[in-house]
């Protein structure tokens, strides 16, 4: 097969066919190189030669509801990890000083639960209102479920973007959640837009869904244009339901983000939770279609140190892109941090 016209396709507007998805996911190992090259066509027209760096915190751990199949701190989940309330604003302005060190463009807080309290509400303001003032940086929260008026709290305090995950696809979602739906967070998407933020918004592959799940859910991410698009790659925590799917390999991530790159050309996407268990020594090749990278951890799982992603950025000829578009030298010193 001719890659080539599938980056055609996508640098011209249009969408590829199931026909040319299937053979994106079902493409010879020997064809892996071909496929980056016509993906990366496509990354470096709409998002060029940097790598966004973002880093997360976990500022509510555990304590959840929810049933997510995949997550360490569901109630279903039996996993030795630590439970605690939220962090005091101290410690997650902190948190932002850190990522900013670490030349991340955004600041992620992240919270267990099905969604905030107005009291949680009331403290997530004051947060995002501190860190603003006193940390250059972009802040993006998880916080589950949100209606607009919530979402409008956030804006008001100076977040820019929400992360809340499609996950899968719809048909799938019942093996993976039972406690909320597809829809309810596609309501959630949609409230957050009409109150203004940016959607970050994306995938966890490797949970048992079938091709035609992966297709389906890349073209609902299609649809939606979220301006960040977050690609996890199941990391099986032992106490979790999903424990034992361990099946993914380096190819085929590969293969996943370049049909992404395809059909959401203009995105940022995100290489995320995962990365690390499952692209192994092929992580680098994972820039040519990705242009942003979590680091230091996920979280309830380690991850790439910042250090770590500069060298491997470098090493690649790529620039870190940092705060309101600045880039660092492909070739420049490593941060100290």
């Amino acid at each position: 097969m001719n890659y080539q016209v599938l980056a055609e396709t996508a640098l011209s507007g249009g969408e590829l066919s199931r026909d040319q998805c299937y053979a994106v996911l079902e493409s010879p190992n020997a064809d892996i190189l071909q496929l980056l090259d016509a993906a990366f066509r496509v990354r470096r027209h709409f998002r060029g030669a940097g790598v966004r760096l973002h880093m997360l915190v976990n500022a509510k751990s555990g304590l959840c509801s929810e049933d997510c199949h995949y997550c360490s701190q569901s109630r279903l989940s039996t996993a030795g990890i630590e439970k605690y309330p939220w962090l005091s604003e101290e410690a997650l302005l902190e948190g932002a000083r850190r990522a900013k060190e670490s030349r991340s463009r955004r600041y992620c807080i992240v919270a267990s639960g099905k969604g905030p309290t107005d009291r949680e509400m009331d403290y997530l303001v004051r947060v995002g209102q501190a860190i603003k003032s006193q940390v250059d940086i972009e802040i993006c929260c998880s916080v589950g479920l949100l209606t607009e008026s919530q979402a409008r709290q956030l804006k008001s305090a100076g977040v820019e973007q929400l992360n809340h995950n499609l996950n899968t696809s719809r048909r799938y979602y019942p093996q993976v959640c039972t406690t909320h739906t597809y829809e309810d967070r596609l309501d959630t998407l949609n409230a957050a837009r009409r109150a203004g933020l940016h959607l970050c918004t994306g995938i966890i592959f490797g949970q048992g869904e079938t091709a035609d799940d992966i297709i389906e859910v890349a073209l609902a991410l299609r649809a939606l244009e979220p301006e960040s698009l977050p690609v996890n790659f199941l990391h099986p925590i032992p106490g979790t339901p999903f424990e034992h799917f361990s099946y993914l390999t380096p190819h085929q991530c590969l293969r996943i983000l370049y049909l992404l790159r395809f059909l959401c050309p203009a995105q940022e996407i995100r290489l995320a939770g995962g990365r690390e268990y499952h692209l192994r020594s092929l992580q680098p090749l994972a820039l040519y279609p990705a242009d942003s990278i979590f680091v230091d951890g996920y979280l309830t799982t380690p991850g790439q140190s910042p250090k770590e992603a500069w060298q491997m950025i470098r090493d690649m000829g790529f620039e870190v892109e940092g705060p309101a578009g600045e880039a660092g030298p492909a070739g420049g010193e490593t941060p100290s941090l």
